[in-house]
């Protein structure tokens, strides 16, 4: 299953979560994004059919093993590109925003191209 740019947002969005608590509920998530609770729960049920999250019996979301790597993937994307455009004088909050669009688009070796100059600087 490919997984399409708001599949990986959820990913990201229930990394972040989970960095800052060990229990990530739907309703969490929903906070976070701004979405309904329907939506967010269709979106938990297409991820977990696909084998990128699994659903504890008292709602508690974590990321299986491919879910955590595609969310590390865009989430190192995401930080990255944000550095990237703050060092080229971007308002933090606009390189934030920007980056958010650029991390799923970008191919790999553009990304490894940028962060090869951020690691250089």
């Amino acid at each position: 299953m490919h997984l399409q740019e708001s599949g990986e947002m959820y990913l990201e969005t229930i990394l972040i979560l989970s960095k800052k608590s060990s229990e990530v509920r739907a309703i969490d998530v929903s906070n976070y994004m701004g979405y309904s609770k329907p939506s967010v729960s269709r979106a938990i049920g297409i991820l977990k059919s696909g084998g990128y999250v699994h659903v504890e019996y008292n709602g508690h979301i974590t990321l299986t093993e491919s879910g955590a790597a595609i969310a590390n993937k865009i989430y190192e994307r995401h930080r990255v590109l944000t550095e990237y455009l703050v060092k080229l004088g971007v308002d933090r909050e606009i390189a934030s925003e920007d980056a958010c669009k650029i991390e799923h688009d970008i191919s790999d070796e553009s990304f490894e191209a940028i962060k090869k100059e951020c690691a250089s600087k």
